[in-house]
């Protein structure tokens, strides 16, 4: 007789918010894909694939979106009631249980009134698909693993790069780890032991990029763990900074089946970190805007790029806050179309689009834009100038208009929307390459514009993702907490702990 496929189902939802942006998160904002669209969404799981033909994967709903400011409780609940509705549907046909579960999940997800939403959602999927499910999460290591988090989960694994140019690699690592794991347990082995280390440290990913030292080395470490007998995964997550939560710290967790070779894994990855914390740095010089400004303006340098980190959109901003383009369009370098050709992305504004649109390409017109939702730092923004471009059709933005004001090309989009990308930018005939001065809200420089820019400087800007930790107010974080706290009075618990199974009673003790 020929034997069966394990099954495995695909759920999860993914998103990262900053407790200190006022915008707010809802189920649309998601995309949902649900069914077939989730194998289709996934080329490493299609049929005549390695991983799609050693299992009969079933998607029920997975759900990414944008960072922002928290998610809406009933948006959550609508969300999670539909995946709980799937995967019953999933499980009562099969007429057997459900082998195991994929996982998801960015791990930075915060909803209004729930804390730690990625276990409570696991712990409304176990009532359905049992403990005896084996679930593998996948997630940022910009996440959060509580021990509640590695509790319901069988596995977990994250990204080894930020910038993140491993996404696909790591779903498709955690798919294969629960394949293996299905594999040794249906031989009568025993799951993999899972060894969970918190470290004291909450950086901004700006910090802790693995481009640059100390991240390089930290993370270089993880698949040399990996690779050691009786080792399934090792992992490092840095935590979500810009979040005041109990659970956001780094942590480290270690997946395998030797009790001490996972605890000595981990040990050394968590010494691994501690002994750098001093050491961590920004990604590029910074300064203050203004400062920022004047030095781009006195290199030969071109394009010069700066980043307006504070209102980062892919971090957790608002996106709409206008605090960098009022000082950019004081300026009076930038007043006359003669003088250095700037780019600014963005701001939002669904009146300024409408009415750009309106009046057409070469009209001059006079809009206001952004701070509809986030005006703690500066108010809207009213702007005189000549449409430049008009496109149509972004999954993000929607709508999106080019206005000259003086030399600067200001982006204004319909719907918020990140700037990664140099078609991002050609196509709204705007040449980045050919520009003095690109201004971006982001953090560190994703690569195509990293590889752009001859130059860059992180802007010290005001938001939602400020990178100065302190101005921001976090008070419930676990403390001492570095660099919230630089005296320790005594060196960190990093032991390995080893974390029960579903099947299993709960941790216990603190369950952050």
């Amino acid at each position: 007789m020929m034997q069966r496929l394990p099954a495995v189902a695909i759920a999860g939802l993914s998103c990262e918010n900053s407790t200190f942006t006022p915008s707010r998160t809802r189920a649309a904002a998601f995309h949902p894909k649900r069914g077939r669209e989730i194998i289709e969404h996934y080329k490493f799981l299609h049929p005549k694939t390695k991983l799609g033909d050693e299992a009969e994967w079933k998607g029920a709903l997975i759900g990414h979106a944008l960072p922002g400011g928290i998610v809406e409780r009933a948006s959550f609940e609508e969300l999670a009631a539909e995946i709980i509705q799937r995967l019953s549907e999933i499980c009562q046909s099969l007429q057997r249980p459900l082998d195991g579960l994929w996982f998801d999940i960015h791990g930075a997800m915060y909803v209004e009134g729930l804390e730690d939403v990625e276990s409570e959602l696991l712990r409304r999927i176990r009532a359905v698909i049992g403990p005896t499910a084996i679930v593998s999460a996948s997630m940022d290591l910009h996440g959060n693993v509580s021990r509640e988090l590695a509790h319901q989960a069988d596995l977990l694994t994250c990204y080894r790069t930020a910038p993140h140019v491993d996404v696909s690699e790591t779903k498709e690592r955690a798919c294969r780890n629960l394949l293996r794991a299905l594999e040794v347990h249906n031989a009568g082995g025993s799951l993999p032991l899972k060894a969970w280390i918190p470290i004291p440290i909450l950086l901004p990913g700006e910090q802790t990029s693995t481009r640059d030292e100390p991240a390089r080395h930290i993370y270089d470490a993880v698949p040399e763990v990996e690779k050691r007998d009786l080792i399934l995964d090792a992992a490092i997550w840095v935590g979500y900074a810009w979040a005041d939560e109990p659970r956001n710290r780094a942590v480290v967790v270690v997946t395998g089946w030797n009790k001490p070779a996972v605890a000595k894994g981990a040990q050394e990855l968590a010494k691994t970190f501690w002994d750098a914390h001093g050491a961590f740095r920004f990604v590029a010089p910074t300064g203050s805007f203004a400062e920022c400004l004047d030095t781009a303006l006195a290199t030969n340098a071109r394009p010069y790029f700066i980043s307006d980190s504070g209102d980062n959109p892919t971090a957790g901003g608002s996106g709409d806050v206008t605090w960098g383009a009022t000082q950019l369009l004081r300026r009076p370098e930038f007043c006359e179309a003669t003088g250095p050709k700037v780019i600014y992305a963005s701001i939002p504004g669904a009146e300024a689009v409408a009415i750009a649109e309106k009046a057409g390409i070469g009209a001059t017109i006079t809009v206001t834009a952004g701070a509809e939702i986030d005006d703690l730092h500066a108010g809207p923004i009213t702007m005189r100038g000549r449409v430049h471009s008009i496109k149509h059709g972004d999954p993000h933005a929607h709508i999106e208009v080019v206005l000259q004001v003086g030399s600067v090309f200001v982006i204004l989009t319909k719907m918020r929307k990140p700037y990664h990308k140099e078609h991002d930018f050609t196509e709204l005939d705007l040449a980045p390459r050919a520009a003095d001065v690109v201004i971006i809200k982001i953090g560190y420089l994703e690569p195509e514009l990293y590889d752009m820019a001859k130059d860059w400087m992180l802007a010290l800007t005001p938001g939602g993702v400020d990178q100065d930790l302190g101005r921001l107010g976090h008070h419930r974080i676990e403390r001492p907490m570095w660099p919230f706290d630089t005296e320790f009075k005594a060196q960190p618990d990093l032991q390995a702990r080893f974390i029960p199974s579903s099947r299993e009673s709960t941790p216990g003790d603190n369950l952050r």
